[in-house]
């Protein structure tokens, strides 16, 4: 077995992925002619997730958002990237959406997390993949909006949704803005994580963790440059979820060889990997897997770390980890040794 074909079966659970950056391109299509959604000019549905930088890769993003009204189109696009991701042994999942997108766009809460339901039973009972929701918070946006957000999950509990999260662009709109709505998740049951010093410094990492309360943390990569900082979460474990194609690309200038994720997997920081948004950055569950082994020099022992971090970072129960750790691994071990001298 070649290393891509091994990296495409190995056992994976995905912590850093967004339905609406999940959704494929003929779907977007599909879904804007169904609502009367006028889209930008194209010669294929791919070319639409062409886009110079990371502002015209959200206002994508987002126009994407505009075609997905009913109940059935939020079923549809979870099921799509949960039956996708089954093919690359992706086995449970945490993913993000953006409750108050939706909203603004006068669709109700209860029928977009209901559709995306229906979509998470549907492809667990067709292909055994197992899928939670984080609502993010859209930190572009107001404080008043993120506390709206947690009210109303907690006035419409789901038990598929099990944290709040934290997206879009970080440099002008710094974490602490939001301490409210993390401190009213956090009372009210939710598990917490952000993304952080994706394109901001470190110490957005310590506000995060000591302000917001948060478990883990998205991205991260400008830790590696605050030695106190790198060396606190070095010692506490905390899970930093990363994804090298989506950053690579718009923070590193497509130089996946010197991607912060090396230095910190090189220095003990607690990382695993996904694919952020996959079909907009042209990638898949194991593409990331495999572009870090051929550009990072990762091997098999990093990717089965990488694997057992996930399972830690998960936000299940501890019993639950234990199980996953031990099958899992066992899963990894047989198909290593398959592997191409």
């Amino acid at each position: 077995m070649d290393m891509s074909s091994f990296l495409k079966a190995i056992p994976k659970v995905s912590l850093h992925l967004h339905l609406m950056g999940s959704i494929q391109a003929a779907t977007v299509v599909d879904l804007a002619k169904k609502h009367g959604v006028s889209l930008p000019d194209f010669d294929e549905p791919e070319d639409l997730y062409d886009y110079p930088d990371i502002y015209k890769f959200l206002h994508m993003y987002d126009n994407s958002a505009l075609a997905i009204v009913d109940r059935d189109d939020f079923r549809r696009i979870a099921y799509e990237t949960l039956a996708e991701a089954a093919e690359h042994n992706v086995r449970y999942r945490e993913m993000f959406f953006n409750p108050t997108t939706h909203m603004a766009a006068g669709v109700p809460y209860e029928t977009a997390v209901d559709g995306l339901i229906d979509g998470i039973r549907d492809a667990e009972s067709d292909h055994g993949i197992v899928c939670r929701l984080i609502a993010a918070v859209n930190r572009m946006e107001t404080p008043e909006l993120a506390m709206t957000m947690v009210d109303t999950l907690v006035e419409h509990p789901r038990a598929e949704v099990i944290g709040i999260g934290m997206d879009y662009a970080e440099g002008e709109f710094p974490p602490e803005r939001f301490w409210k709505a993390y401190r009213l998740a956090k009372a009210n049951g939710l598990r917490l994580t952000a993304h952080a010093s994706e394109d901001a410094p470190p110490r957005n990492i310590e506000t995060c963790l000591d302000l917001l309360g948060c478990e883990r943390i998205d991205h991260g990569y400008h830790v590696i440059e605050s030695e106190a900082i790198m060396q606190r979460c070095v010692d506490e474990e905390v899970v930093f979820t990363c994804t090298p194609v989506s950053t690579a690309w718009v923070y590193f200038g497509d130089d996946l060889a010197n991607h912060p994720i090396k230095t910190m997997a090189a220095r003990g920081i607690k990382l695993m990997l996904d694919c952020d948004d996959p079909p907009m950055f042209k990638t898949n569950p194991s593409k990331d897997f495999i572009l870090a082994a051929e550009h990072m020099g990762f091997g098999p022992a990093d990717f089965r770390r990488f694997m057992l971090n996930g399972i830690d970072g998960c936000w299940v129960d501890d019993s639950t980890k234990a199980a996953w750790r031990t099958s899992y691994a066992a899963d990894f071990d047989a198909l290593a040794a398959q592997l191409d001298a």
